[in-house]
């Protein structure tokens, strides 16, 4: 995959500052919480269309999400043309993502009417 395509790594748990960062495009901004960054990159981010299904989605983990939770491994490679190591990488990140936020308070953000 190339790295100005969509589908980066994401999000990044960073030990040393124990932070988060959004590297979708190279964004690297930094927040505290992994609600944060989901929130940020719906919001901050342009929306992705799934190579799979049409389906247009916030980029970031909730395209990772969604390409995961409703296709398959094969059809993620095809469509993104992507190694085996970038799925494992996108995976690994999902399950700590998937185990570490709180869903709620992303959906009530994300939700909240605009002031």
């Amino acid at each position: 995959m190339e790295g100005g395509q969509h589908f980066c790594f994401l999000a990044e748990w960073y030990e040393s500052s124990m932070s988060w960062a959004c590297c979708i495009d190279g964004c690297g901004e930094t927040f505290e919480g992994v609600e944060e960054t989901i929130i940020h990159q719906a919001q901050a981010h342009e929306q992705h269309e799934c190579a799979i299904c049409g389906t247009v989605v916030p980029d970031g983990y909730l395209a990772i999400r969604h390409a995961f939770e409703n296709h398959t491994r094969a059809e993620f490679v095809r469509a993104y043309d992507a190694s085996a190591e970038e799925v494992r990488k996108r995976e690994e990140v999902k399950r700590k993502v998937d185990y570490e936020a709180d869903f709620k308070q992303v959906a009530d953000q994300l939700n909240a009417p605009s002031p």
